[in-house]
């Protein structure tokens, strides 16, 4: 058997600039203990990792330790909102974590709706403007709505973090449809799969549309064996991206013979008198 190294996937996702060496991020939340979430994120061998500030900031012996084990995986912190309910909160929250965790990277949650988490975009717009202002580099949690995304890149991100579905349903991409049209209107913008997906496939999918990663959290922290739903995430990523760049073959509506027919040597039989 040849054996032939793993193609490089990551070369091109450099999100405001910086160029991570993997298009699986992860969330650090609901893993059993805090050697499971660091073995999953060596077997993930992702760069980026996110941090509630709401759950691990306080200044408690729990949250030092928590924050001490993340410096020591030399994974970048990505700083979220979530659970802000205003623009005023989220903006706050922001300002909070930059000081606490020492990075201008924020992911912007403002959430409407307590029963699907959906983003709000009137809020995520307002907060957005303010914390691009403000100097921090915005990852803004939002749908595939592309006036919203309009509003933000103006606003002044430079990523985009459209759902995949609701937070935490394992659901995969609800609306591929509208996900494929967003890829295809910011043909240069760095997007991102952000929530819902429970399988690496749906990662593999995400990543096959032509998206540049994906962040994920429950399908990896509740699996049975975190640690190996990691690693295959990972798998997903690098299969879906490598797949796009090769360039995947059209769906077509009829059958089509993949042996020609021209060239074909045919027999005939004459029946024994």
């Amino acid at each position: 058997m040849i054996e032939t190294e793993a193609p490089s996937v990551a070369t091109q996702f450099a999100p405001y600039g910086v160029g991570l060496s993997s298009r699986l991020l992860l969330g650090t939340a609901q893993y059993p203990s805090p050697k499971v979430l660091a073995d999953a994120i060596h077997a993930a061998e992702v760069a980026v990792v996110t941090v509630s500030l709401r759950r691990e900031a306080a200044r408690t012996r729990g949250g030092e330790r928590f924050w001490d084990m993340i410096k020591g995986l030399g994974v970048r912190v990505l700083p979220n909102t979530a659970g802000c309910r205003t623009p005023k909160e989220a903006i706050t929250t922001a300002q909070m974590a930059r000081e606490l965790f020492g990075t201008d990277w924020i992911k912007l949650e403002v959430i409407a709706n307590d029963d699907t988490l959906q983003p709000d975009l009137f809020g995520l717009v307002e907060a957005a403007g303010v914390l691009a202002r403000d100097g921090f580099k915005v990852f803004p949690y939002t749908t595939e709505d592309l006036g919203a995304a309009e509003r933000l890149l103006t606003a002044g991100c430079e990523v985009l973090m459209p759902w995949g579905a609701p937070i935490g349903t394992g659901r995969g991409l609800a609306n591929p449809y509208a996900l494929r049209t967003m890829r295809n209107y910011f043909p240069s913008v760095p997007l991102v799969v952000d929530a819902g997906m429970g399988a690496p496939s749906h990662a593999a999918q995400a990543m096959e549309m032509g998206y540049d990663a994906v962040l994920l959290n429950t399908a990896v922290a509740k699996a049975v064996d975190p640690v190996a739903m990691a690693r295959a995430f990972a798998q997903g990523v690098v299969a879906g991206r490598t797949a796009f760049e090769a360039g995947l073959m059209e769906a077509r509506d009829m059958a089509a013979p993949s042996t020609p027919v021209a060239g074909t040597p045919f027999f005939s039989f004459e029946p024994k008198a």
